[in-house]
């Protein structure tokens, strides 16, 4: 016999040697507003068919957690594929990324098929979902050698996935199955398709939105959130991934080791450069017209999407441009620390828009439109003050302001100030490539990997701080970031072509310092086996102007 501690009751008891998650399920009494759809054992994310030999600490998790939501998604991506290839047997399905609160989805019916998916084929594939759903179609895991993994991928066409398992370096890989129908994905999976069942696909664009549960409220979809912007910012993303002949992991790690790492740096820097170009060059032209010229630029986006480092860049491309930037980030207003809003627990609200003494903000922004000099504060995070320390700034004869900060974007913040003036850039990390053509990797995991390097690198947090911390910071974003994006004159993609295979060997001994007691050791061990697909590239030749750098150190914007 063997003993189970369940957190979820916080009692213990004892079941056989060999019992599933699944069967212990039905031992534990508590709450369970939703359905379980998997589980941590011992901090490690299992799905409910895992055998337990030994005794084990145990939590069952529905999709209001972000691990459950995880083997929820996975399962469904595989629902999707499966139901595609069973209605066009030769398909190539392709879930390419995250968009209005779904994942953006193409079909090829044929390898040479270029033709968009029309809403007819929509329907079908659906009523195949529905009726696998309908007979609860289990699904089954195996593991087996590398070599053998290969083989059943390879005789089944799937070069994307041959291609990654071959250079994962890994000795023993699993697979799934549903029905017939093989697929690999990197974490775990539900026990049956009847777990699955709130999601809708619809036309979208050219191709599918296959629609989620709302984490929120797992019985009902998460609300749509068209996004023409953030989508055509996805679609130049993946466009250049094609002209430099990148589509998944596999292409990456075959370049690395075929010697190419040098280049996809160089073509990474270029690519970003070229961007703040574009922009800067906006800016003066909408500066230099006679009526309303631009004199604001507003910059915004997500925790660790490399704000201040793209401000400074645009800063440079400006001055190139022959106009004089003046700037300032919203951090300089925060209120004092005693006067910062809490959260029900009594914890600082640092995200939340009024951290900002956005009033003051907005006063001093208009007395510097106005051609007066401002004494600007700084705000001292040791002491939690904000301070006047005789720094003045004004704006002359080719000026433009840049304000850089999370809620630059926020209309509040800049209601009294005539809309012609400003210029407003969003900046976000669209993570350039999928590990295959059905396992996305989610933007914020780019984020996380750079804000847990860098937090240990500056020493401000442990890396087990920065993951408790995570959650909080990506549900503040959703509340007072995100909805403003779309707002955007022009959107920036921070993302680094082989942003992961340097981020590698910085992340990987700060992950592994994460203690297994804690509660943190989940996201840093899901972390781990995610960073070990990617064939590792050193930091020597990323620039010290690299956004990049503003991560892993070295950057010449940063003091």
């Amino acid at each position: 016999m063997i003993q189970v501690y369940c957190k979820n009751t916080k009692t213990s008891k004892k079941f056989q040697e060999g019992t599933t998650l699944l069967e212990m399920l039905d031992g534990f009494e508590f709450e369970r507003p939703y359905q379980i759809v998997s589980a941590k054992v011992n901090n490690v994310s299992q799905g409910l068919k895992f055998k337990v030999f030994n005794n084990r600490d145990v939590e069952f998790l529905d999709i209001r957690e972000s691990s459950g939501m995880r083997v929820y998604t996975r399962s469904l991506f595989f629902l999707l594929c499966k139901a595609a290839r069973d209605v066009f047997k030769n398909c190539r399905i392709y879930i390419e990324h995250p968009i209005s609160n779904g994942y953006f989805c193409n079909l090829r019916k044929s390898k040479n098929d270029r033709k968009p998916i029309s809403a007819a084929d929509i329907e079908k594939i659906c009523a195949r979902m529905r009726e696998i759903v309908g007979k609860d179609m289990p699904f089954h895991r195996y593991e087996v050698q590398l070599d053998e993994a290969i083989r059943i991928f390879k005789d089944r066409g799937y070069d994307d996935k041959v291609k990654l398992l071959e250079t994962s370096g890994q000795v023993y890989m699993d697979y799934y199955t549903l029905g017939d129908t093989a697929d690999y994905y990197y974490g775990r999976l539900v026990p049956s398709a009847g777990y699955i069942r709130t999601w809708s696909l619809e036309p979208y664009h050219n191709g599918m939105l296959l629609r989620v549960p709302d984490r929120h409220n797992p019985d009902t979809l998460a609300p749509f959130t068209d996004q023409p912007k953030t989508f055509a910012m996805f679609n130049e993303n993946l466009r250049w991934n094609s002209i430099m002949h990148l589509s998944n992991v596999g292409d990456l790690n075959y370049a690395i080791q075929n010697g190419y790492a040098s280049e996809l740096i160089q073509v990474a820097e270029a690519l970003q450069e070229k961007k703040i170009v574009q922009i800067a060059e906006e800016i003066e032209k909408r500066y230099r017209r006679r009526e309303n010229p631009l004199r604001l630029v507003l910059i915004t986006g997500p925790s660790s999407s490399g704000k201040t480092t793209v401000c400074k860049r645009l800063s440079v491309q400006l001055k190139a441009c022959g106009l004089r930037p003046v700037s300032f980030s919203t951090d300089d207003y925060f209120v004092n620390r005693v006067d910062t809003p809490k959260f029900p627990d009594g914890s600082y609200d640092f995200d939340n828009f009024d951290t900002v003494d956005h009033e003051m903000l907005q006063r001093d922004v208009v007395k510097l439109l106005a051609g007066e000099e401002v004494e600007v504060p700084s705000y001292n995070f040791v002491t939690g003050l904000r301070e006047y320390n005789g720094k003045k700034k004004k704006l002359g004869k080719g000026c433009v302001l840049l304000v850089e900060g999370l809620h630059a974007l926020n209309p509040r913040l800049t209601e009294k100030i005539p809309e012609s003036c400003k210029f407003r850039i969003f900046i976000n990390t669209l993570t350039g490539n999928s590990l295959d053509n059905h396992n996305v990797i989610p933007t914020s995991d780019n984020r996380l990997l750079r804000r847990i390097v860098r937090d240990c690198n500056m020493g401000s947090f442990t890396p087990t701080q920065t993951i408790s911390q995570w959650q909080k910071v990506l549900d503040a974003e959703e509340k007072w970031i995100y909805p403003y994006q779309e707002n955007a004159d022009v959107m920036f993609n921070s993302a680094y072509l082989i942003e992961f295979a340097v981020l590698r060997n910085h992340a990987e001994p700060m992950l592994e310092s994460v203690p297994k007691n804690t509660p943190e050791y989940a996201e840093a061990h899901r972390l781990l086996k995610f960073t070990h697909f990617f064939a590792a590239v050193s930091d020597k030749e990323i620039p010290p102007t690299s956004l990049l750098r503003e991560f892993v150190g070295g950057s010449v914007f940063i003091r």
